[in-house]
């Protein structure tokens, strides 16, 4: 056990359904104060020129530096995250990405999708080298157009996928039968597979629906989809704990991030 958590139910859950929860991880003081820094971080991305991506029309996403929110610190040593990373990634995990996504108003459906293609040791090993942890930062209802994911797909043979992401329609009706949409709310936390089929649905309500992103990743995975840059003032600050966990380039002064992240299928908007 890791505190109150049995790894082996935790990993149970994310190698069956590719998807486990946490509810009222944190009090929802703490995601207001979140959302007020994925705010002020999205009104800067756009400000400059490649600063978020568009993963399909009124939905952005966009890395960022883990020192420009309050609550990393928080998140990463949370006992139910840690333990979910260790009884999953081994006790020498990473993390490897901070980020949010941002579906607005008008948001379309997304196609089906996992986030990159599977490597090499899930195809043939059958084990997952990394995980999404998600955090929602507002009371998710159903107009907002909830997460929907397709439990038990991380398995699925990519060979057909375009670009090894996009499942054939042909596929749907299979993916619409599974599919599961979540509603968390502020304070919740989830953990999923990234390839674990999923979509964003339409979001027909007048209010934003921001949702933190952390990347983890096993030691020794390749991992060239991901630059996680932290300042030397910062890195310094970080207890030990922290810093032997984070995968991340260490420098004299942050710049500006350049999204790197370039997903095709989803920048085509609805996919039915």
């Amino acid at each position: 056990m890791t505190g109150t958590h049995d790894p082996d139910a935790l990993a149970r859950g994310l190698y069956e359904d590719g998807i486990i929860a946490l509810r009222g991880a944190f009090p929802p003081e703490w995601a207001d104060r979140l959302r007020e820094d994925v705010e002020e971080l999205f009104r800067e991305a756009l400000e400059r020129p490649d600063g978020a991506i568009g993963r399909g029309p009124n939905r952005y996403y966009v890395e960022i530096h883990p020192e420009r929110l309050r609550g990393f610190v928080d998140l990463v040593t949370h006992p139910w995250v840690v333990a979910v990373a260790e009884a999953v990634l081994g006790p020498d995990y990473q993390v490897v990405e901070t980020g949010f996504d941002v579906p607005l108003p008008g948001a379309v459906a997304q196609p089906w999708h996992r986030d990159f293609p599977a490597p090499k040791e899930t195809v043939e090993d059958r084990r997952l080298t990394s995980l999404a942890f998600n955090v929602t930062t507002v009371d998710t209802v159903p107009e907002m157009g909830p997460f929907e994911i397709a439990p038990g797909t991380q398995w699925d043979d990519g060979a057909e996928f375009d670009h090894g992401m996009f499942p054939p329609k042909s596929h749907y009706p299979r993916y619409h039968e599974l599919a599961q949409r979540k509603m968390p709310q502020r304070g919740d936390i989830s953990a999923r597979s990234a390839l674990t089929i999923h979509r964003g649905t339409p979001n027909r309500s007048q209010s934003s629906r921001p949702v933190l992103v952390l990347g983890m990743a096993a030691a020794g995975v390749d991992n060239d989809r991901n630059d996680l840059v932290v300042s030397r003032a910062y890195y310094e600050r970080l207890p030990d704990e922290v810093r032997a966990h984070l995968g991340c380039r260490v420098v004299d002064r942050l710049e500006p991030l350049v999204q790197k992240h370039t997903i095709e299928g989803l920048v085509m908007g609805a996919a039915e």
